[in-house]
């Protein structure tokens, strides 16, 4: 199986299970009321070598393309959707829903699509400048504020 392949098999598993009533950690990533993120790769840390970030960060964003190619042929052409204003609202004191909420901390943007009545988006991660990349899958019904 294709790392690609992979990653659609982990999305059709997040679109087919129920949400939790509460948030936690699941199989591949985080879940909670309303959505689910599998965490479908995740870097080395750069602690110790900050010289190969940028490098490391085009490979995720390949990768994030090519997937997106993959779910594109199901439905069509995302909307990438940047998140700045989410984390701008949210940094005003606006509650904003999960999981835009907690996303717009680390992902700058996604790629999102609406199928059978749930968003499914992806995204690159990375928390601080010396902290992992991840690429990152979403599952959720609360439509993006």
């Amino acid at each position: 199986m294709t790392t690609g392949r992979h990653h659609l098999t982990i999305i059709d598993l997040l679109r087919s299970r129920p949400f939790p009533r509460q948030r936690g950690r699941s199989d591949v990533g985080e879940s909670g009321p309303g959505y689910h993120i599998a965490e479908l790769a995740t870097s080395e840390d750069f602690w110790e070598d900050r010289g190969r970030a940028e490098e490391v960060q085009e490979q995720f964003e390949a990768e994030l393309d090519a997937l997106a190619v993959l779910l594109a042929g199901r439905w069509g052409e995302p909307q990438v959707f940047s998140l700045w204003s989410v984390f701008e609202r949210g940094m005003d004191g606006e509650e904003m829903p999960e999981p835009w909420g907690v996303l717009s901390n680390h992902v700058p943007h996604v790629h999102l699509w609406r199928a059978d009545g749930r968003w499914i988006a992806l995204g690159v991660s990375q928390w601080d400048r010396e902290l992992p990349f991840q690429l990152l899958a979403v599952v959720t019904e609360t439509d993006p504020p």
